[in-house]
């Protein structure tokens, strides 16, 4: 599937490079010197070894192995290595520097963040990313009125989390437990303290309460809306769950995107970006009241899923758990989980 790699521009000049990890491979981001963003296996076709071990950085000109010297360009091209002018393949040919360039991986560029997919046949981006966002707002154009792609990074947290990817994914799609342990998010969004959640219908988009000014953790006034939204848009909260990892939060004055990195059955890291205007950032505005707010939320919905993973083994949720007719996402994200599983072109 689809993979939220990177934020487009952490990766602003040429040679700048993201390793991440997606299941059991490595995989480099890397902007070019033609200012393209190309996506590789993180692997030396020499003999295995990992290229880059930094969690991001920035090269010159090129890509070098430490282990033997292999060099790559940044378009992934074999340009160096000792003695490779009389390198031989098993063939006894000469050395093809294309051939045994790094392997790539297609990548797509949409909402200003670098997907990536290690598929060799990728499935439509259309279909499986944008459609899943179409299928929550019911309109294609809708999250294009916020303009992701243009705004600025204000804030990033990244969370490390003792639970497996999927549970964070079902405490997401749930309100269930919003009157429990969100006290601060149902004072902003008073319908969710009845414990439907925002994706419950299509198009629905969570009212702000009668008393709040703006998507913040005390409810004051935020900062202008951004340009372009629609007054349907405007005082309301719409959630958007892109599978299998990505959280899109839409607010009328920023935008809360969370990815997940899957690093073991019992370990997610989380990286949360709070988007605004760059004029926002520009002019220093004060972020600290509309952060806090989602951080608060982060915290305490992260908390709930490390409660809740120890006795993911334990016989008592062997046949899973009893489902409230508010959590019925859950099941069908279980039924989804079910079929990725058994289906063996997965």
């Amino acid at each position: 599937m689809w993979f939220c790699a990177t934020r487009a521009s952490d990766l602003a000049d040429p040679g700048a490079f993201r390793r991440i990890q997606v299941g059991r491979e490595s995989v480099l981001v890397v902007r070019g010197h033609d200012g393209e963003l190309r996506a590789f296996l993180n692997v030396c076709r020499h003999r295995g070894a990992l290229i880059c071990t930094e969690t991001e950085g920035q090269v010159r000109r090129t890509l070098r192995c430490p282990y033997h010297a292999w060099t790559y360009a940044l378009d992934g091209k074999l340009v160096a290595a000792p003695n490779i002018g009389s390198l031989q393949d098993d063939s006894g040919s000469p050395i093809d520097r294309v051939a045994y360039g790094l392997i790539p991986v297609a990548l797509r560029e949409w909402l200003g963040y670098a997907w990536v997919c290690l598929a060799n046949e990728p499935p439509a981006f259309e279909a499986d990313v944008i459609g899943a966002v179409t299928g929550r707002l019911g309109d294609a154009a809708a999250i294009d009125h916020y303009g992701m792609e243009r705004l600025a990074v204000g804030k990033r947290v990244v969370y490390d989390v003792a639970a497996n990817w999927k549970l964070i994914v079902e405490n997401f799609m749930e309100c269930y437990h919003c009157a429990t342990i969100h006290p601060e998010l149902v004072e902003v969004l008073p319908e969710f303290a009845k414990g439907y959640a925002a994706q419950y219908y299509v198009g629905h988009g969570a009212e702000f309460g009668d008393r709040v000014d703006g998507f913040t953790v005390d409810g004051r006034a935020g900062f202008e809306a951004l340009p372009g939204l629609t007054p349907e848009q405007d005082r309301k909260y719409f959630a958007i769950t892109i599978r299998p990892t990505v959280f899109v939060n839409l607010v009328p004055d920023h935008v809360i995107f969370h990815r997940m990195y899957p690093m073991a059955h019992d370990r997610t890291i989380v990286e949360c970006d709070w988007l605004y205007a760059p004029d926002v950032i520009e002019s220093g505005g004060v972020l600290d009241h509309s952060v806090e707010l989602f951080h608060r939320v982060n915290e305490q919905d992260f908390a709930a899923c490390e409660r809740t993973q120890p006795a993911m083994s334990s016989r008592a949720y062997r046949q899973g758990g009893v489902l409230v007719p508010a959590e019925h996402h859950i099941a069908e994200f279980h039924a989804w989980t079910r079929q990725r599983i058994e289906d063996p072109q997965c």
